[in-house]
């Protein structure tokens, strides 16, 4: 009979540091994560939206998700955007992860995740940068939409070696492009210029970042991506259909990427097919896919459940050896006493 394991609460300076000196590792786990999800080892329902109909631009998201690597996990990411909070000074998006033991069905830990959030999806985007990129590690960086994950995304392509010739901003709050350029001077010592205008940076970018809020597509010109850049479309919506069925797409799941009016689930609705997807990351890690160095390529991560789990086991791990993970006796009451009666 299984035991019911420790419960544990991992703050979010515990999580911050445990990936902050970890990125390697947590690059490693992050595509491990990808590799079994290519290899049907991963279990990852579509995610379920809570809307509220007197705030239409706040949502909070359940990512529920299994992993069964060496060390089987499940649990689910609870995630919520409000946007209007950053008029309060607070963050857009909070979030917490719940982890549950393989075995027993209980919950582990529960993990402050906005953190583990950002990490998985800086990380992904990265690996996927060095791979679709014709000269990895350099060239002119474009960063469109100037908040959290972009922060965590420049650390992640600095982390792992690239060096720009030079960075363009465009946020549509001028004051957060302001404060962006700040902050990459202040942590990265790279100076940035801001655009008045997001054509401009995209026509001077070799790798474009997006990482907006944008709920509907508003670049339709191909022609801005005629020097064929490499293309991380993290927020998945800013891109009209012209674009998308100019480039080559790179997603990390087909069935997920193309749902809830992401710019390829226009593209699909437009054309009726799925053609212009030429495949998944783990397909141009595996060399099923050559990247087309003549077109744009995109990718297009929706952000799958299990890459949460990945990360967050490792986290999870990391803070009980530091001892920053906070240990709860008792959490689950008599359960022990239940479940040996064969109660409910």
């Amino acid at each position: 009979m299984p035991s019911i394991p420790t419960f544990h609460f991992v703050p979010g300076l515990a999580v911050e540091h445990a990936i902050a000196e970890n990125r390697s590792e947590v690059a490693d786990a992050v595509e491990l994560a990808y590799r079994l999800h290519d290899l049907g080892r991963t279990v990852n329902p579509d995610s379920y939206f809570l809307r509220f109909p007197d705030r239409p631009s706040a949502r909070i998201i359940a990512l529920p998700a299994h992993l069964a690597g060496s060390e089987p996990v499940s649990g689910i990411k609870w995630i919520s955007s409000f946007p209007e909070n950053r008029a309060r000074n607070l963050a857009r998006a909070s979030a917490v992860l719940i982890l549950n033991d393989a075995a027993s069905g209980f919950p582990l830990a529960c993990l402050e995740a906005s953190a583990i959030s950002a990490a998985r999806t800086a990380a992904s985007a990265a690996l996927a940068a060095e791979h679709l990129s014709p000269n990895p590690f350099t060239g002119t960086l474009g960063v469109v939409g100037t908040g959290v994950i972009a922060r965590s995304t420049i650390d992640w392509l600095t982390h792992r070696g690239w060096h720009f010739d030079s960075v363009r901003l465009y946020d549509l709050a001028r004051t957060e492009a302001e404060r962006f350029s700040n902050w990459l001077r202040d942590r990265h010592e790279v100076s940035a210029r801001i655009e008045d205008r997001v054509e401009d940076l995209v026509a001077g970018s070799s790798l474009i970042v997006f990482t907006t809020t944008a709920g509907t597509p508003y670049l339709s010109d191909p022609a801005l991506f005629g020097h064929a850049p490499t293309v991380l479309h993290l927020s998945l919506r800013d891109l009209a259909v012209e674009v998308i069925l100019a480039s080559q797409n790179i997603v990390d799941d087909v069935d997920h990427c193309l749902k809830a009016v992401t710019s390829l689930h226009l593209a699909e609705i437009a054309t009726g097919n799925r053609d212009f997807v030429a495949g998944t990351l783990v397909d141009v890690l595996e060399r099923r896919i050559e990247p087309d160095f003549a077109r744009p390529r995109l990718f297009s991560p929706f952000g799958l459940g299990v890459l949460d789990l990945a990360v967050g086991q490792f986290v999870l791990e990391k803070a009980r050896s530091s001892g920053s993970a906070i240990e709860v006796p008792g959490f689950f009451g008599n359960a022990a006493e239940r479940w040996a009666v064969g109660s409910q």
